[in-house]
């Protein structure tokens, strides 16, 4: 395939998923909306009040970047992991592998598919949160590039955890096992520094709080840890399980079965 037939391949399979998900949007959107409007009237307004600030900002402003970043977390695994794995199960996938069509055009349109839908739900998310806090933009830069490369990330796992799994029940486990409690205990909501010695270290080896610590950076100009750090480690896992998972695809592991 030469470059413009490389890119219409690509298009074709961003577009199927960019579709995909806002056809089903009830499904899709607004289920983060909700919860996240939960989190905010309960967490922000009823036990925000009697906590005040935390790290020099008001309650609800400090929990806003949290949690549009683990809204923006599990929307991009998911839209990757059932999107791939219904290809999947429906046998279509090997008709791709089989096409003269790259597998990095492949593995890409998932991909972009998972991040639109993250981004997505991260700007509706931040609408909602309007309501609620006073928000702006310390550092334009980081929050773009810290939501890029954690939407980017994500989807890339979503995409691994797709081709491993072997049934609808293998795609739940990750996230609710693996994600959920990494999330919740990243600083989403509450500052690490707040933490007795022993478990700030033990907090640090989570890499969702560089994620959102990076990402607050980015919102409201304080974090908890080392933007440095928080990049280096965003850029190391996602050049990581690109390499994973376009290995996967050149291999054929879990799919030519």
């Amino acid at each position: 395939m030469n470059a413009q037939q490389q890119l219409i391949a690509l298009q074709t399979i961003a577009n199927k998923e960019v579709r995909r998900f806002l056809r089903i949007w009830p499904q899709t959107l607004l289920p983060g909306a909700i919860t996240v409007t939960l989190y905010f009237l309960i967490f922000g307004n009823l036990i925000g009040g009697r906590i005040g600030t935390m790290g020099g900002h008001p309650y609800m402003q400090f929990i806003v970047p949290g949690l549009i970043m683990m809204m923006v977390i599990t929307n991009s695994y998911s839209n990757v992991v059932s999107s791939f794995f219904s290809a999947k199960f429906q046998r279509s996938v090997e008709e791709m592998l089989i096409s003269p069509m790259p597998n990095r055009i492949i593995l890409a349109g998932y991909v972009i598919g998972g991040v639109a839908r993250g981004l997505a739900v991260g700007l509706v998310v931040t609408l909602i949160a309007l309501f609620f806090a006073d928000l702006g933009i310390e550092n334009l830069w980081v929050t773009v590039t810290i939501l890029l490369l954690t939407a980017t990330l994500f989807s890339l796992g979503g995409f691994i955890n797709a081709v491993y799994a072997h049934s609808f029940d293998d795609i739940s486990i990750v996230p609710t096992f693996v994600l959920t409690p990494l999330t919740y205990l990243g600083g989403v909501f509450y500052s690490i520094d707040m933490l007795p010695k022993f478990w700030q270290a033990v907090s640090l080896a989570n890499p969702i709080v560089y994620i959102v610590n990076g990402f607050r950076a980015g919102i409201l100009g304080s974090s908890d840890v080392s933007l440095f750090t928080t990049y280096s480690i965003l850029i190391f896992c996602v050049l990581g399980m690109s390499v994973w998972a376009w290995w996967l695809l050149n291999s054929g592991r879990g799919l030519r079965q």
